[in-house]
């Protein structure tokens, strides 16, 4: 493979991660937690986009596990956005770790 063909290989992949990272802020991911009490949504570029709580959660002399539930629902969600990611860029990058993606 000459230099310019490595060019022009570099070009396509430099295209395709650009719109894999644009359909990332559309792909929707979401979580749950407290036995369904607590849903979170996100996109797969890291975004929360919705919190959404079951009045039953609301429980104001248990506000830690409603606090928890939050947090384990939110991290949830970010980690499903990031195997999104991970899978969307791998199967671009054939599998390369390339520093600073994802």
């Amino acid at each position: 493979m000459n230099m310019q063909q490595m060019m022009k290989q570099a070009q396509k992949m430099q295209k395709q991660l650009a719109q894999a990272q644009d359909k990332l802020g559309e792909t929707e991911v979401s979580a749950s937690a407290g036995g369904g009490m607590v849903k979170v949504t996100g996109t797969a570029d890291g975004h929360i986009t919705g919190i959404k709580l079951d009045p039953e959660a609301l429980d104001p002399e248990d506000v830690e596990m409603l606090e928890d539930s939050i947090l384990a629902a939110v991290n949830e969600c970010l980690e499903s956005g990031q195997n999104v990611a991970n899978q969307q860029m791998s199967a671009i990058t054939g599998g390369m770790n390339i520093p600073g993606m994802f």
